[in-house]
Formats: C-alpha cells, sequence, structure tokens
C-alpha cells in the first residue's frame, strides 16, 4: 500500500456485485482480479492507509466482492507545481515580462506577479505552485467500480435487457459501504445501497448490511452464504473426506473438480451416493469420467486404489429429506452408468481393426483428406522414423493405424474425452501387441502442460508421427495459429513434439520430420511446398524459448544457442547444458565479451572475415599464438561438436582466453594495410566460427556480482 493515504480516520470498503450464476471454472479468477483491481485503483488514488490490514476478495456463484481496511473519505490535497520559460526568457532587458511570461501565467489562470521562481542548479524558471483539493470517496467510487470490471479477464460479454450494458453475467444489485455508510454509486444502471442478497432458496429475500466489517459474518449467519471462496473450497475438501471416510474408502479429489465445485456452491452440503456394483465391470476411466467429467462428483476408492460402488456430491442446500437428493443423484449416474454399460458391450462385438475402415467417413481436414488418410500417413512416417532409430517398425506401423479407431466406437461418442483410453482397451480385447494397445492410448501424450510423455519407444514414434502430420498439413493448408486462436492446438502439438524428443532422448531433426510428412502429403495429392514446411519448423523451434525457460535455463543461454538455429530439440538441450556449464569456467566472462567484440569488428567489415587466412602473413607474436592454438585445436573442437559432445569441446575452448585478450591488448586489427587487415579479419572469422559451431556466446550477458 501505499503512504499516500496515511490517516487517522479510516473506515473499511465493501463493494459487491451481485449476478446471476457466474461461470464455476473461471470464478476465482474472477474474484481475485475484481478485488484486486479494486484495491489498486484506489491505492493509486491515494485512498489507502499505508499501515492497513491486508484486503480480502469474496466470491460465489452470485456475487463478487473486495473488502479493503483503511480507505479515507478523502484524497489528501494534492500539491501541484508547473515549470515555465526560463527567467531570461520571461522578462525583457527592461523587467517587463515577455509573451512566453504572459502566455504561461494565462494557462496557469493568474497573473505573472503570482508565478514564483523555481532555481536549480541549471538556472532559473517561473513556476506555478497550486494545491489542488482533495476528492471525496463517495464522488470517485463509481469510476473505480467501473475501471475494475472493464479489466476482468472476461472473454466474451453479454447484455441483458434493453440496456447497453454488458458483463459475464446479467448484474442485479450493488452494494458499496465505507464503514456503515452507504455510497452514492451507479453501475450497469443499479444504483449501490446498504441491500445484498441471500442464499436464492435459505434465504431468498434481501438482506441489509449494516457496516463493511460485518459483511462476511451477516452474509453466512443471516444469509446462509459463505462468501469467502478459499474457506468454502476448504469446507467442501472436509465435508467429502468425511462422507468417504464414513463409507470406508478415500475420496479421489482433484483439484479442477475442486475449484469447479467451489464455484458452483454458495452453502457447501455433501452428500453421499452409491451406483450398481455392475458397473464396475466397465473400464474404471468410464466411470471416473461419469461421476467427475460429467457429474461433478467425487469418486471413491479403497485402499488400494480401486474404485468402490460410491460417490459423493455437494449440493448447494441443506435439504429436510437428504435421503431424497441422494436416491434423485443415485437416479442420475445409474442412468449415464447403464448408457455406458451398453456401449462397452457393444464395442466389443467389433474389432478395432474392421472399425479403422470407417475412418475413411470421417473427415480430418477438408483440404488434407480423412482421417483414415492421415493414419495412413502417420502409419508411413512412423516406419520411416523407426528405421532411422534402428527399432522394429511392426508395432509402430500397427499402432499408427489403429490409433484413432476408437473414434468411431459407441463409447468415444458419448464420452469424447475418452478417445485413446478405449482405444487401449479394445485393442487388449482383440489381442494386439501389449506395446501397440498402449501406443494407442499413450499418443495423445502429453495433452496438456506436465502430462507425461509416452513411456516407451512405439508410444513415442506414433505420438511424433501424429504431431507431425499436423503440422505439416496445417501449415499446408495455411491455417496456421493467429494471435490467440489455435482452433488445431498447434502450439500444444509443437511443444509436445520437442518434448518427446528431449525427454525421450530421441536425436531426431524437425525439418527432416516435416520434410518426410510433407512427401507422404505429395504422394496423396496434397501440395505442401517449401515454404510450408519451412514456417512449420519455424513454428516448432519458436517454442524453444518457452520450453527450455520451464527447464530452468536463462533467457540469455537460450538466446546463445537459438542463434545457430539447430532443429534437433535434443542437439540443442546438449548444446544448452553445455552453454550452461560453460558459464561457471574463469574464462566464460571474457569469452562472450571477446566474441561480442569480434563479432562486432567482423560485421563491419562486410564478409573480409570470410577469406582464408595465410599464417605467413600474420607478424605479430599474439596473431602468431592466437593462429597457432586455432590450427592446433580446430580438428579436435570439430570432432567433439559432430559426436554433440559440447561440454568438452567448450571447455578447450575456454583456453582461448588468454591468447585472445592478448590478441585484442598488442594487435591492431583494421591496420591500414590492407593485407594484414584482412588476414586479421580472417584469422578472426575462424575462431568465430569455431565458436559458433556451439553456440553464440556474444548472447550471454555478464552475471551479477561478476568481476
Amino acid at each position: 500500500m501505499s503512504a499516500k493515504a496515511k490517516s487517522n480516520t479510516t473506515k473499511s470498503l465493501l463493494v459487491e456485485l451481485g449476478t446471476e450464476e457466474l461461470p464455476p471454472k473461471a470464478l476465482k479468477r474472477l474474484g481475485e482480479r475484481f478485488g484486486a483491481g479494486i484495491v489498486e485503483w484506489l491505492d493509486a488514488a491515494g485512498f489507502v492507509d499505508a499501515d492497513a490490514p491486508a484486503w480480502r476478495w469474496y466470491a460465489t456463484p452470485r456475487r463478487l466482492a473486495v473488502w479493503v481496511p483503511g480507505v479515507v473519505a478523502r484524497q489528501g490535497d494534492q500539491q501541484n507545481e508547473r515549470r515555465g520559460p526560463a527567467l531570461a526568457a520571461a522578462f525583457d532587458g527592461d523587467g517587463k515580462p515577455t509573451r512566453a511570461a504572459l502566455g504561461f501565467a494565462g494557462s496557469c489562470g493568474v497573473d505573472v506577479g503570482e508565478l514564483d521562481t523555481l532555481k536549480t542548479d541549471k538556472g532559473e524558471w517561473l513556476v506555478h505552485r497550486s494545491t489542488v483539493p482533495g476528492k471525496a470517496l463517495g464522488d470517485v467510487v463509481e469510476a473505480c467500480i467501473v475501471d475494475a470490471v472493464a479489466k476482468l479477464p472476461i472473454p466474451k460479454r453479454m447484455r441483458w435487457g434493453a440496456g447497453e450494458a454488458e458483463f459475464v453475467r446479467p448484474v442485479h444489485w450493488l452494494l458499496v459501504l465505507h464503514g456503515g455508510d452507504a455510497l452514492d454509486a451507479t453501475v450497469f444502471g443499479i444504483r449501490a445501497g446498504h441491500q445484498t442478497m441471500g442464499h436464492r432458496f435459505h434465504a431468498p429475500g434481501a438482506l441489509r448490511v449494516t457496516s463493511a466489517d460485518r459483511y462476511a459474518g451477516q452474509l453466512k449467519e443471516k444469509g446462509s452464504v459463505w462468501p469467502d471462496y478459499e474457506e468454502r473450497k476448504l469446507e467442501i475438501h472436509l465435508q467429502v473426506e468425511r462422507c468417504a471416510k464414513k463409507l470406508g474408502g478415500v475420496a479421489v479429489i482433484d483439484d479442477a473438480l475442486l475449484e469447479e465445485v467451489t464455484g458452483l456452491v454458495e452453502r457447501p452440503v455433501a452428500v453421499s451416493g452409491s451406483f450398481d456394483k455392475r458397473y464396475l465391470d466397465v473400464p474404471v476411466e468410464c466411470l471416473v469420467s461419469s461421476m467427475r467429467d460429467h457429474q461433478k462428483y467425487f469418486h471413491v476408492v479403497d485402499g488400494d486404489g480401486r474404485l468402490l460402488p460410491h460417490f459423493i456430491t455437494v449440493s448447494n442446500i441443506a435439504s429436510n429429506e437428504p435421503k431424497r437428493v441422494r436416491q434423485g443423484n443415485e437416479r442420475v449416474l445409474n442412468a449415464r452408468l447403464a448408457d455406458a454399460d451398453f456401449f462397452w458391450r457393444e464395442d466389443l462385438g467389433r474389432s478395432l481393426e474392421s472399425r479403422a475402415a470407417e475412418l475413411d467417413g470421417l473427415l480430418f481436414h477438408n483440404k488434407l483428406g480423412s482421417v483414415a488418410d492421415k493414419c495412413a500417413r502417420m502409419a508411413e512416417l512412423a516406419r520411416r522414423v523407426a528405421r532411422d532409430l534402428e527399432v522394429d517398425p511392426a508395432p509402430c506401423v500397427r499402432a499408427a493405424r489403429l490409433c484413432k479407431a476408437d473414434l468411431v466406437t459407441a463409447m468415444v461418442g458419448e464420452f469424447p474425452e475418452l478417445q485413446g483410453i478405449m482405444g487401449r482397451y479394445y485393442a487388449a480385447h482383440d489381442g494386439e501387441d501389449e506395446a501397440v494397445a498402449r501406443a494407442i492410448e499413450e499418443h495423445y501424450r502429453p495433452r496438456h502442460a506436465g502430462d507425461e510423455i509416452p513411456a516407451d519407444t512405439v508410444g513415442r514414434l506414433v505420438a511424433i508421427a501424429d504431431k507431425v502430420d499436423t503440422l505439416t498439413g496445417i501449415f499446408a493448408a495455411g491455417e496456421e495459429p493467429t494471435g490467440d486462436k489455435d482452433p488445431y492446438a498447434l502450439r500444444r502439438a509443437a511443444l509436445g513434439l520437442i518434448r518427446i524428443l528431449v525427454e525421450g532422448r530421441l536425436d531426431l531433426d524437425v525439418a527432416v520430420l516435416v520434410e518426410a510428412a510433407a512427401k507422404r502429403y505429395e504422394a496423396g495429392g496434397v501440395t505442401v511446398g517449401e515454404s510450408a514446411c519451412k514456417r512449420a519448423v519455424d513454428f516448432v523451434t519458436d517454442r524453444y524459448p518457452a520450453h527450455f525457460a520451464a527447464d530452468g535455463f536463462s533467457a540469455d543461454e537460450i538466446a546463445a544457442v537459438a542463434a545457430v538455429r539447430a532443429t534437433r530439440p535434443l542437439d540443442v538441450d546438449q548444446r544448452l547444458r553445455a552453454v550452461a556449464a560453460f558459464r561457471s569456467l574463469p574464462a566464460a566472462e571474457s569469452l562472450a565479451a571477446a566474441n561480442k567484440r569480434i563479432g562486432n569488428i567482423l560485421r563491419k567489415a562486410d564478409g573480409a572475415g570470410n577469406h582464408a587466412m595465410d599464417f605467413d602473413r600474420l607478424v605479430e607474436p599474439a596473431e602468431q599464438a592466437l593462429a597457432e592454438q586455432l590450427v592446433r585445436v580446430s580438428s579436435q573442437v570439430s570432432s567433439l561438436v559432430k559426436r554433440a559432445d559440447y561440454d568438452q569441446a567448450l571447455e578447450i575452448l575456454a583456453g582461448f582466453r588468454e591468447s585472445v585478450d592478448r590478441f585484442f591488448d598488442e594487435v591492431m586489427v583494421m591496420d591500414e594495410d590492407e593485407s594484414l587487415r584482412n588476414n586479421r579479419l580472417a584469422l578472426l572469422g575462424q575462431l568465430s566460427g569455431l565458436f559458433l559451431g556451439i553456440a553464440d556466446l556474444s548472447r550471454l550477458q555478464p552475471r551479477e556480482g561478476a568481476s
């Protein structure tokens, strides 16, 4: 908090925006940002006491609110100082004001005689000093709320009624209290007052809040609403755990589901229920998806992690007949599980291979063919990569041909989030090789940030084929991502590809993979072209900074390696690790600076450094010593770079520190003699090329505390 509003007389401010049910997944973010927006505005305007306690935000499905203690009723007066013309230009030789002085005084609304003089070590100027009275909180709080609302992260706003107001949901009431006083503000056409609304069913009428400090307590006690999001979340967690314990199991409390449920209820009441045990024969993922994703239930497992025929839901009401609430939820879930059981048994009636033919009728992209076409391309690309890596291509090809077949099953049609997972079950039922079945599920990985990559080589190669085929095809179709729009999730595909190649230790070239994918498209009559291939490769390599920064590498280390435009992600990883290790060597700072100096000299020389070096024209002992060292280690360093032993190569290059320092101390590179100058530039060009074979060390910045 700023010190601008330091005051002995402060009160708490409470702002509440009452709405129709807000999106549950976005509720926490909306609540945090609404509160922060209000506080930041007030603090910047000088209304918040520097010593005030911490503010708090509140959020329920029907409200966003913030409580800010230590808010003054009026800003402090502001002292303004406006500097005018220099005294030398303000008055003529007779001491009369010039047009400059008169104009400045007029713009300030005063006579020249009312202006002051400002003296500094640089001279003297006319200056106008004035006091601007502080504004009352009641006069600005409306602007504060409007500003905070405008900055909320709402991708799509809606209108309601006949007005022009727009918000994520219709707004129905506004509460603005400073202490116990309601402030005059109108937002979304609604005038603020003392009233909030309690729970929609338990306390449906208006509730008068007597003061800002009593808001949360009154709402909870009289309105049957738990306004504190984090408190409500903790209460849900505890209730669900208690219910599971009574059932003899352990609740699986998924963080995302817990957040969503917290955003769905104002008064949490956990209710347990059961489902028919016969449904435990259905794959567990189907049951969990039905409970967690569709019904927002928490599932229960035993001590060994096996699913129990129970669930826990969180109701928004404390019913007088909890048995009926439980029975209603059980009825809904059993009906959904009956469908899943039916789909499972029906799908087992046909092999996955027989369903693959149906993929001809499933469009991948109107310019790129069907999903069957995609699988055929993936199979050939997987075969090519398997042979390059000297692994058996047969299971890779088989998995690629079957990996999308579950898309036409009844189960995936009803539960699309189970694609791949059901394919693994059906492949295992059909007697497919275990690695093939596992690859069918895992080729979608990583599905999101933090997800694991496929566990074995078959899954990794099919995942690579899938991602490279998609990237190449969509770029060929001219539908690459623009701005925030990425309908084909190409950013996720590119990052996933990098992760598989790096974490899976697969030394594959993205440019070669894209070229191979392009040939498969061309064979099927789809024109790709060099430009699309280049854009696809660049799109992947442009993801290097995000990926490797997450791995802990610094921005300048990433820039140093990115400068060599390497298209093998594993190779980039190895170079980065070597550069990071190099930085700990005593010679690192000096050589990084020398590389920067060499780069600047060669750029100004306009290509002169590309000539061959003539050893006989080296006349100075320092340049002769540098050249001798260069000749002595060049082949050794080149051999190490070829083997990707960048650590050892940089250790050898670190030995150039003394000879390079001596060279720049004793040798004039830009000599008047053109032959000497060009020969020295050629020497530097060869030295620079040796370093650039690993990374552009000139991009490394001096570290703090370095001498």
